[in-house]
């Protein structure tokens, strides 16, 4: 399976994008997860918020690799794509997935229960 569909990795890089303009400065943008991955032999999930148009093999978003300490940071897509765990299997899109609010909210919970957590309530 591919990680991303075409209109997601539109949806990221035109993230990516406009967060550009404005990163750094009070302005950032507080983008809704566009896309959930997961290692489906393992605890490891990423929601993506953006693709650096610098660099398109580089995503932003909430990263959780299982220990406890999930972070807001990048993520080579190249290693995720090519990534292969037990049984051959690599790294899947949750296909299900609709993002329930901005990524601060996934943040704020993921801290709080120490990995992401499915379902989010804004507060």
């Amino acid at each position: 399976m591919k990680l991303l569909t075409s209109a997601q990795r539109a949806k990221l890089l035109d993230n990516g994008r406009r967060q550009a303009a404005v990163k750094g400065t009070p302005n950032e943008i507080d983008f809704e997860p566009v896309v959930k991955l997961f290692n489906p032999c393992g605890a490891a999930t990423w929601l993506l918020t953006e693709i650096d148009p610098s660099d398109e093999t580089v995503a932003w978003g909430l990263c959780d690799l299982g220990m406890g300490f999930p972070e807001f940071g990048t993520v080579s897509l190249t290693e995720l794509a090519e990534f292969r765990g037990p049984l051959g299997l690599g790294i899947e899109r949750d296909l299900h997935f609709k993002a329930e609010g901005p990524i601060s909210i996934y943040i704020k919970a993921a801290e709080c229960a120490q990995h992401i957590r499915g379902a989010v309530r804004r507060t």
